[in-house]
């Protein structure tokens, strides 16, 4: 089981989002998704997901807020157990050299607009009604569908 950490960093009514669109073979290309990454052996899932949205936004984040957890189940990838987090404490300067995609701040009210994954719509919907134990499981199929 794959574990990773997924992390959408606030400010200004604005998540920053990553546009998959730099890595090849990226089963996520041409979505919209937050900063994260998979959990290094070692490694708290706390740990983690202040190293990736270092690494890929150039954000120190000072606190994170663990939102819950998402179990992905697919035909063709290895099941995940993806840990939710969200921050609005941070420092730095926003990198715009990220390897994995292009980095924008976009308003909360206009992220449903994005591609997303089907899964991702769920997720993010409960965390801007605030909800702090997410706990979803989601089935993708061969082609990236989501099983209802």
């Amino acid at each position: 089981m794959l574990l990773t950490t997924l992390c959408y960093v606030e400010k200004d009514g604005c998540y920053l989002m990553m546009l998959r669109n730099k890595k090849e073979n990226d089963p996520s290309a041409g979505k919209w998704i937050g900063a994260g990454g998979k959990v290094e052996p070692g490694e708290t899932r706390d740990e983690c997901v202040v190293r990736e949205v270092l690494e890929e936004t150039g954000l120190r984040l000072n606190s994170v807020t663990y939102r819950g957890v998402v179990h992905f189940h697919s035909e063709i990838w290895e099941s995940e157990e993806m840990f939710l987090y969200t921050s609005d404490d941070f420092e730095g300067e926003l990198s715009d050299d990220c390897d994995e995609g292009d980095l924008r701040w976009v308003p909360i009210d206009e992220i449903l607009d994005l591609s997303l994954w089907d899964g991702d719509r769920i997720f993010l919907k409960k965390l801007f009604d605030g909800e702090d134990s997410i706990e979803l499981t989601f089935y993708y199929d061969k082609d990236g569908s989501l099983k209802l």
